[in-house]
């Protein structure tokens, strides 16, 4: 058996035992996940110091920072994220409980990327964790030194065995994928997710796939262009432009591009200095394969701003192309690095077209001042989500899903949402095993009759709330009485006996038999017919709790839709 195997068969016997379907399990492990994120900035922040070159406050800003703000969020609503959820009720339902029951999923896989290894790893974990799953998590071995802290010390502060970190490359994410998950969860690439699924499916494994994708960044002559500019220039070249939601190129019209670029080249200058090479808030690619990767990227386009590069370090600087064409090398893939294009449209219009004829991408960006335009574009395009007048701000929006779709992926996390995509949202339904007469409709022989009041009942679905569902109910007897006494006006008595007209008399009670339901119910004759509480109804023990509507001598009660005659 081998280790990944092993890792798997333990976090699913973990799973097994149900210790951590209690919230309380949960809460506590939360709880220690914070206190690795707080305890243990130095070793994170030395692993992606080697990795990407991250700054000392570059750590807290783009990984751990918001990592403990969702752990605190999860901590603060598990209770509610995990109570039943009552839904709206029918009229078919109206007695019934209606709810669904969020329950874990199972073993959830993890793997993350190498970008921002822990905000991308530890994010989809604190939502299985929630969730009350096992999880196995495998961090991206590109990241190596970040990789390396997460096999040595999440296992001392979560339960190792409910979520084991296993690390490795291709052959041991391969030996993993072969083994048999309830979710996997996915931040990468779309050539990688596509084997991904392709494992997936052999077991109907459902995934959730964080890609990436080209975000188009769309400049409106009307507009702060200042503020926008300083805006996308910290948008793009944060982490060195490895960042699966920065804007990938800008669209603007020609009259403006000398200024966007002008504009850039100021903030490029402010954030990162006139040598962007010794500033220590600039970074590094990844390795060697990522940097002659972006390098190609350059052939046919005109440098506008930068361009300077050092192979031996990985460095690329912050980089402008101007006049770029659709059909340019940098223009066919997500660029993932700090090189930024822009091309020129002439109009919104032509915008709309342009992103609208390539993949959906992750993000879109707008800067506007038109608000009108803004909910235009939204309107007009499809993306992963929307960002107005900012970069990168939307995916630490914890009350918002955060998702691809199309290329640029499927499924979303975060907060609620995080929660939510990795439980099964259980559909449950609790009858009595009472007023059976209720059912006749559904039971044969089947009749004109029935299937009437079937109509009735599953098309009237309606939810004025339960206050609303009461007026509902009492208009709908008093409508069911009226007709009751129409078909009951001159009733045949004979002995104890039921007969077609629906009554039965006798002594001093009275039973008649709705013909809608096939339900009895006795009222005493003492009783006037008015809506007040009367005693007598069967299905309570203790008298009906709600009205009784009364009309010309026929009541109904409202509470459970049976129907009586007072011969008073």
């Amino acid at each position: 058996m081998s280790r990944e195997q092993k890792a798997v068969d333990r976090a699913r016997k973990a799973f097994l035992t149900g210790r951590s379907k209690s919230l309380e399990y949960r809460v506590t492990q939360l709880k220690n996940l914070l206190r690795f994120v707080r305890e243990r900035q130095t070793e994170v922040s030395e692993g992606l110091k080697k990795d990407l070159r991250r700054s000392e406050c570059g750590t807290p800003l783009f990984e751990t920072l918001g990592l403990e703000s969702e752990i605190n969020l999860a901590v603060r609503n598990l209770k509610q994220w995990a109570a039943p959820r009552p839904v709206s009720k029918s009229m078919m339902t109206i007695s019934d409980q209606v709810y669904i029951q969020p329950e874990p999923l199972g073993v959830v896989l993890v793997i993350g990327a190498w970008n921002y290894p822990w905000a991308v790893t530890i994010g989809p974990l604190i939502g299985a964790i929630a969730a009350g799953n096992a999880a196995v998590i495998k961090p991206s071995e590109v990241s190596s030194h970040t990789s390396k802290v997460m096999e040595d010390l999440l296992p001392l502060y979560l339960d190792k065995e409910l979520y084991p970190v296993v690390t490795g490359g291709v052959t041991e994410t391969q030996e993993l994928l072969k083994q048999r998950f309830d979710h996997i969860f996915y931040t990468g690439n779309g050539t990688v997710a596509k084997i991904i699924m392709e494992a997936a499916a052999k077991h109907l494994t459902p995934t959730t796939l964080e890609l990436g994708g080209k975000s188009p960044c769309y400049i409106d002559k009307n507009c702060d262009l200042s503020v926008a500019c300083r805006r996308i220039a910290w948008g793009k070249y944060s982490n060195c432009g490895q960042t699966c939601i920065a804007p990938d190129y800008i669209l603007c019209d020609p009259s403006m591009q000398d200024r966007v670029i002008e504009e850039i080249k100021k903030n490029i200058k402010e954030f990162y200095t006139e040598d962007p090479k010794k500033c220590l808030d600039y970074g590094r690619i990844i390795n060697q394969r990522h940097f002659k990767r972006l390098m190609a990227l350059l052939e046919g386009s005109t440098i506008a701003v930068g361009g300077e590069n050092e192979e031996s370090e990985c460095y690329i600087g912050p980089t402008v192309l101007r006049d770029v064409k659709p059909d340019a090398k940098v223009m066919q893939e997500e660029i993932f690095g700090p090189l930024l294009p822009i091309l020129t449209v002439s109009s919104a219009d032509e915008a709309i077209k342009f992103i609208n004829q390539r993949e959906k991408p992750l993000a879109l960006y707008i800067f506007s001042s038109d608000n009108k335009l803004i909910k235009r574009l939204i309107a007009e395009t499809s993306s992963g989500g929307v960002l107005a007048n900012d970069c990168l701000m939307h995916f630490s929006v914890t009350s918002l899903p955060f998702g691809g779709v199309g290329n640029s992926g499927m499924g979303h996390y975060h907060g609620k949402y995080g929660f939510d995509n990795l439980s099964h949202l259980r559909g449950c339904l609790i009858k009595q095993l009472k007023m059976e007469g209720v059912n006749n409709m559904r039971y044969p022989p089947h009749t004109a009759d029935k299937l009437g009041w079937a109509r009735f009942f599953i098309l009237k679905h309606v939810d004025f709330g339960s206050l609303g569902r009461m007026a509902l109910l009492a208009l709908m007897a008093v409508f069911v009485a009226v007709i009751l006494q129409s078909r009951t006006r001159n009733p045949k008595v004979v002995g104890s006996s039921l007969v077609p007209a629906g009554l039965v008399g006798g002594g001093s009670e009275c039973t008649a038999l709705s013909p809608a339901f096939n339900t009895t119910t006795e009222v005493p004759l003492s009783k006037a017919p008015n809506p007040q509480l009367l005693p007598g109804c069967r299905s309570k023990k203790n008298g009906c709790p709600l009205l009784w509507v009364c009309v010309h001598g026929v009541c109904v009660c409202v509470h459970c839709c049976v129907c009586a005659l007072w011969m008073g």
